[in-house]
């Protein structure tokens, strides 16, 4: 049965008991909350229809209520949080303020704008062209560059596009790096001074624009020649290779030969000092011997004659192989060969047979020697 038929008692369906009681209502709900929040911030509620408490005397409220709303959220969109690899730049009406490090921080949302600048991550730029040698040859360098934010304030406010300055700088650097050098001096002047005269005047450019960057590595490609000149160029890497080749066995030769000749220059001039030391000596000792034979002379002249005399023939026959003896009131000299007969005693049984066949001419008798010589005068008158 519906709960409005007649005999149904009228009853309300939410629970009501009067006939007079209908759904609750919402303007009612609204005005007890409106009440309750007036005594909450200190007003208070009047009755419906009221001139206090009126739906007109809540709007100043309501207005409150949203403009402390509103402040708490305008003071927390402000919040903003900075990571450690990063740097926030606060500007104030657009003029830079202040920098601000990792963690949170917060801004005047409006007055304010934060711009964050990663200053830890490494960025890479390189840069390839044909370049003028010194000498004029013409050669292809390759270079790498990687850098990093060391200023925020300066990476965005002094410069339109540092990154592009960096690339413009590196150019012009390395243009002067290798035209103040020749070719060989690039190939052979060692890649390390190259590029650390690179880096410093890269460096000197950025800081004289005060562009904020820090270089942190400059590396450089092997140098190439244009395609037209490849094989030339390959022939003067290998005649300079050649020259280093040369030039270390030549250092080896000298490392070599030098010590052998200091010791040569060495050891004659020790035998030199040796030979003047022995050559005054025996001077000393010859003077010294022919002061005491004088002496010796004085005292005992012929002595002394005979025995300087027996000493010299003792000297000159010591060193002779053959003697001479002349035999007394004869013609004939008496040969004896010393030399073979020294031969013979060394060798043996054989030679020692042909030492007994030598002919040894005796000495002649004086009558026979006077008969054989008249009779070869007798034939001759014949």
């Amino acid at each position: 049965m519906a709960w409005n038929e007649p005999g149904g008692g009228n009853k309300d369906p939410w629970g009501g008991k009067g006939g007079n009681d209908g759904p609750p209502d919402l303007d009612e709900m609204a005005r007890q909350m409106r009440d309750k929040m007036n005594k909450f911030f200190g007003g208070r509620g009047g009755k419906r229809g009221g001139k206090a408490g009126g739906s007109g005397g809540g709007l100043p409220i309501n207005l409150g209520l949203i403009a402390v709303v509103a402040v708490v959220a305008w003071v927390l969109s402000g919040i903003y949080i900075v990571q450690p690899a990063e740097r926030g730049v606060v500007l104030r009406l657009g003029e830079y303020n202040e920098t601000t490090g990792p963690g949170p921080h917060w801004y005047m949302r409006g007055l304010e704008t934060v711009d964050k600048v990663d200053v830890d991550n490494l960025r890479t730029v390189s840069h390839r062209a044909k370049m003028l040698t010194k000498d004029e040859n013409i050669i292809q360098v390759e270079l790498a560059v990687q850098y990093q934010v060391r200023d925020a304030k300066e990476y965005l406010f002094e410069v339109r596009d540092p990154d592009y300055t960096l690339q413009e700088a590196t150019e012009s650097a390395l243009r002067e790096v290798v035209g103040s050098l020749s070719m060989d001096e690039f190939l052979s002047g060692g890649r390390g001074v190259i590029v650390q005269r690179t880096k410093d005047l890269t460096q000197a450019i950025l800081d004289k624009y005060k562009a904020g960057l820090l270089i942190a590595s400059v590396n450089l490609q092997d140098p190439q020649p244009p395609e037209e000149v490849q094989g030339a160029f390959e022939d003067a890497i290998k005649a300079q290779e050649d020259e280093v080749r040369y030039k270390n066995q030549a250092e080896a030769y000298a490392l070599d030969i030098l010590p052998k000749a200091r010791g040569d220059a060495t050891r004659k001039r020790e035998a030199a000092l040796a030979y003047r030391e022995q050559v005054i000596a025996k001077a000393e000792g010859e003077a010294s011997r022919f002061s005491q034979t004088l002496v010796a002379y004085e005292t005992a002249p012929e002595v002394t004659r005979k025995r300087l005399y027996l000493d010299t023939m003792e000297y000159v026959l010591a060193n002779s192989s053959k003697v001479v003896m002349a035999v007394k009131d004869g013609n004939n000299l008496m040969y004896i060969p010393l030399d073979k007969l020294m031969e013979n005693k060394g060798a043996g049984g054989l030679q020692s047979r042909e030492a007994d066949q030598v002919n040894v001419t005796p000495p002649m008798p004086e009558e026979a020697a006077r008969g054989r010589s008249n009779s070869r005068e007798g034939g001759t008158r014949r």
